[in-house]
């Protein structure tokens, strides 16, 4: 591991300790390198600023674990990983996505969500039909509704474990995939 790295891991670690006792908007860049042992100079040559550190760390802890090899046969594992980072790290996570900025880590994740959507629209059916808009807009339908199940778990204090947010997620996608199939194929028989 880079010396680069070992230091960014250092000055996020000193931002969680701190955001597990009181909100970002409270902490300073000098609260962050005090609880880390390191000068401002050091985290200015890292980071521009609090907020860019914390987009590192959600970037790295939970968009890396999601996106990982991810693909249409492994989606819940990732996802569950993820939500188990969350979880891991609860008074974090609950005070990052309660901040004011919440809307950058609910846009990672739809993005993910929507180009996820996408594939399983296109492995439905191979010779989908459907108009690219039309796609777009179911993906964005369901990526929206999955973030957001998301965002309020978090902000709700994550009261269930991840296993039910799991299932329930996952039922939620494979009856919608079901659903869409059959209309498909009813659609296309009459």
């Amino acid at each position: 591991m880079s010396d680069s790295l070992i230091t960014k891991q250092a000055i996020a670690s000193g931002l969680k300790s701190l955001m597990n006792q009181k909100g970002f908007d409270k902490i300073t860049i000098s609260d962050i390198t005090k609880s880390c042992g390191l000068n401002r100079q050091t985290f200015y040559y890292h980071f521009q600023d609090k907020f860019e550190l914390l987009n590192w760390i959600f970037y790295n802890e939970v968009i890396t674990v999601l996106t990982d090899g991810l693909s249409l046969d492994n989606w819940q594992d990732n996802l569950f990983r993820m939500l188990k980072v969350m979880e891991d790290n609860k008074v974090f996570y609950q005070n990052a996505i309660n901040q004011s900025f919440q809307n950058e880590f609910s846009e990672y994740l739809i993005n993910i969500a929507v180009e996820l959507f996408c594939d399983i629209i296109d492995n439905l059916a191979k010779d989908n039909l459907m108009k690219e808009e039309d796609k777009k807009f179911i993906a964005e339908f369901y990526s929206f509704g999955v973030v957001g199940l998301i965002v309020a778990w978090a902000k709700g204090g994550m009261r269930k474990s991840t296993e039910v947010m799991i299932r329930q997620i996952t039922t939620l996608v494979e009856d919608s995939k079901s659903f869409a199939v059959k209309r498909y194929f009813l659609k296309n028989l009459s």
